[in-house]
């Protein structure tokens, strides 16, 4: 429902020559917000779409009363659908849960951690422990944490399950979270998830050296809609960037490509797993 006013607004800018500044202008908001109107991310607010089509020049009262219907649905179904919600995670990180959720394919580089879509709940549940000095204290948002991170993997199954491409850096694979048999189990359960056919997993090893994404880890969100932008998203110490333009998501995704030239192939990437595992 989202998508869809999204591309109609998207649709009826470029008919009417405007650019993303002059639809943020006309909202009093960045152009961030319109790519994520345009691409139906956020929910939108009735006097939003008012303003928009009044910039872009439609004057047809059904046009717009059709529009506000469809925003007035898609707000009435995130509340209803948004098992994220109560999420102890900050509100960022909500947001990109909601993408995860919509996505068809997710393209994920780690340093130093298995990724979310790939842990062990004993694995999660350690890991928000051993941050908990900083944000995680409650043992009940521990435990929602946990829950959340498990219900975000039923994506990996089903009819359309989500396609995953993941690099992880070797130093992912020895980090110790929560003591040996935690990691041991870890690092079973990423064989088995490895296999399945929506899943392509590849370890970059020490022994490659420098590397194009030596600086941090990041996430590529990828979407079905043939119009829809790749989005990126990397967290830094202190903020979380979202990158949602065409040239520089491009940029992410030549990155993500040449470390993977340099990592493991899957079978020898299996393998050093499983010596790793035998290692705890």
């Amino acid at each position: 429902m989202g998508r869809r006013l999204g591309g109609e607004l998207l649709r009826l800018r470029d008919a009417a020559g405007k650019t993303q500044r002059q639809a943020a202008d006309a909202i009093n908001a960045s152009n961030s917000k319109i790519v994520k109107m345009e691409q139906g991310w956020v929910p939108m607010r009735d006097p939003d779409i008012r303003a928009l089509c009044e910039c872009y020049g439609v004057d047809d009262r059904e046009a717009v009363a059709r529009m506000l219907g469809l925003a007035k649905l898609d707000r009435e179904r995130r509340k209803a659908n948004g098992w994220w919600q109560d999420s102890p995670h900050p509100g960022t990180f909500s947001e990109y849960i909601a993408l995860e959720d919509v996505a068809s394919r997710v393209r994920a580089w780690e340093l130093s951690l298995i990724p979310g879509l790939f842990q062990t709940a004993e694995y999660a549940r350690a890991l928000a422990v051993s941050e908990g000095a900083g944000v995680w204290e409650d043992p009940d948002d521990i435990e929602r944490l946990v829950e959340i991170r498990m219900r975000r993997q039923e994506r990996l199954h089903g009819e359309r399950p989500l396609q995953v491409y993941a690099i992880v850096w070797e130093a992912a694979l020895r980090q110790l979270i929560g003591g040996p048999d935690i990691m041991r189990a870890q690092l079973e359960h990423l064989l088995k998830v490895a296999k399945l056919p929506n899943v392509r997993l590849q370890v970059l090893p020490f022994r490659a050296g420098g590397h194009p994404c030596i600086t941090g880890p990041f996430t590529i969100i990828s979407f079905a809609e043939s119009e829809a932008l790749d989005v990126v998203h990397t967290d830094t110490i202190m903020s979380t960037v979202w990158v949602e333009n065409d040239v520089e998501s491009a940029a992410y995704g030549a990155f993500f490509d040449r470390t993977a030239r340099l990592s493991l192939a899957q079978r020898d990437s299996a393998r050093l797993i499983n010596t790793v595992r035998e290692e705890f």
